[in-house]
């Protein structure tokens, strides 16, 4: 199911939620989407957030924008087709981009999360809209200057592809990676384009019979320690509910783990729009919006029996089944991130007394705890059904929720778990000489960045929210700390030296 079919399913829930009990004391709203402006023209029902070098962060929505734009108009009535939005840390949002403001939508519409590369511009996609209608690749530049870089679906039968719902990242090769439906066998491609717009369709899903190869790579890339991509496919495989596979930079694929390989999907089925994780120890962790041990009633949204699943797998392809949502606790989980306590959060886009989800935490070990259950505000004031959601360099987790709100469409909100702050690698591997931008704050006056002890040259921002650094000759991999007058800073990641 696309996203903004996927949002509609639950704004009718919102209907029905009345009153409830306080919020967690550490649960924060920030902006409430559609709250005073007539056709939202400042977004409705975002979808993604992401910390940027200057400090602020930028998203997007799947609806809003555009008054006069009525083609996506939603059940709410809300129209307009998406935009790009950038908010501060204390809640003030600006609008760079509305989404179908071209004739024909030839900018696209239904945007999908955002990266930042390393020339310091975003880049994302569209999930319809453009010269075709079936999707864009853009670039947008902090101040909201948008270039169309690709139009999908341009080759007879999308056999180049159409309709990406996920987000994009740039590899240490400097070129931006993604996956999007169609292709030569209607099952998916991933494919990568270069930074000026030149793009290669890497590998075809759906190449073997019955697409035991996979189908439907649903979710964004991630660039493994081996240099490797690894992602999920949400159908196909061996049993037809999903596949685990690794794919080389040049193309070549291998499917590492089939999901619903035991009885009624114990192992979980159906991993949707979730990227995978690698944690320190070279393992891999994701989510499943299906399957697991619980089978429950309440759960038959998710698209196959099951509430979804939290799992890992090694990199040769050994799966284990951490955790088997219930319902109670949330069902049809649509993130994963880890934290700099080792430990892992997420959100559920479903599930508790109320159906709105919750935001999760779980050990690597399988001890799952529920720090917020969203719309236990009246009205859903802080929110409901989240699909993303985020550590930034304060320490805190940063989120949205597509409904809820003071008008039921969407919120950003941040949880404050106590967790202290850090600095993130925008790349987390070079070779000497490279340039590595690090994200942080209140970085004015830092005295030495080191990369696993060795010292390197930099340049703090304007706004001490980053830092240029060029890794050092001799480093090795390991931790880059940066020590300001606050205090030393560690990576959230350690930084490999190629």
């Amino acid at each position: 199911m696309m996203r903004p079919m996927r949002i509609l399913l639950a704004v009718f829930a919102l209907v029905l939620m009345s009153t409830a009990v306080v919020r967690a004391q550490t649960y924060t709203e920030l902006y409430s989407f559609c709250a005073t402006l007539d056709g939202c023209p400042n977004g409705a029902f975002p979808i993604s957030l992401i910390q940027a070098t200057d400090g602020n962060f930028y998203g997007t929505t799947s609806f809003g924008g555009a008054p006069e734009t009525d083609i996506c108009a939603n059940v709410s009535g809300d129209h307009g087709c998406g935009i790009v939005f950038k908010i501060t840390p204390a809640g003030e949002l600006t609008t760079l981009h509305w989404f179908c403001k071209a004739q024909a939508c030839t900018d696209g519409l239904y945007p999908s999360p955002l990266v930042q590369a390393a020339n310091g511009d975003f880049y994302g996609t569209t999930e319809m809209g453009g010269a075709n209608a079936y999707g864009t690749i853009f670039k947008i530049t902090p101040g909201g200057e948008l270039t169309t870089l690709h139009n999908f679906c341009t080759l007879p039968n999308c056999a180049d592809g159409f309709a990406p719902i996920t987000g994009l990242i740039q590899a240490t090769d400097g070129d931006l990676y993604g996956t999007a439906g169609g292709g030569t066998n209607s099952g998916g491609i991933i494919y990568k384009i270069t930074p000026s717009g030149a793009l290669t369709t890497l590998y075809n899903f759906c190449t073997l019979p019955n697409c035991t190869d996979g189908e439907y790579p649903f979710a964004a890339l991630i660039q493994a320690a081996d240099g490797n991509f690894y992602g999920t496919t949400t159908a196909g495989g061996a049993n037809g509910h999903g596949t685990v596979f690794k794919i080389t930079p040049s193309g070549a694929l291998t499917t590492l783990s089939n999901f619903c390989a035991l009885p009624n999907c114990v192992d979980g089925s159906f991993p949707y729009g979730v990227a995978l994780i690698q944690a320190t120890n070279g393992d891999f962790y994701g989510v499943t919006a299906a399957g697991g041990a619980n089978d429950r009633d309440e759960c038959t949204g998710s698209g196959g029996v099951g509430c979804g699943t939290v799992f890992s797998v090694t990199p040769s392809g050994a799966l284990t089944t951490l955790y088997s949502f219930d319902g109670t606790d949330g069902y049809d989980p649509a993130t994963l991130i880890r934290a700099t306590n080792a430990d892992f959060y997420g959100t559920t886009f479903n599930g508790t007394t109320r159906l709105s989800g919750t935001a999760f935490q779980i050990t690597a070990a399988g001890t799952l705890t529920t720090p917020h259950t969203f719309c236990s505000q009246p009205k859903c004031a802080d929110g409901a059904h989240s699909e993303s959601l985020m550590q930034a360099t304060n320490g805190n987790l940063y989120g949205t929720t597509t409904g809820g709100g003071t008008t039921t469409n969407g919120t950003v909100f941040s949880i404050d778990l106590g967790l202290g702050p850090f600095v993130a690698l925008q790349t987390n591997s070079g070779e000497p000489g490279a340039r590595v931008t690090i994200l942080g704050n209140d970085l004015t006056g830092a005295a030495s960045v080191t990369f696993n002890g060795t010292a390197a040259p930099f340049a703090v921002n304007s706004t001490g929210t980053a830092i240029a650094a060029t890794v050092p000759t001799g480093a090795t991999s390991g931790p880059v700390q940066v020590v300001t007058p606050n205090g030393t800073l560690d990576s959230n990641k350690p930084f490999r030296v190629r």
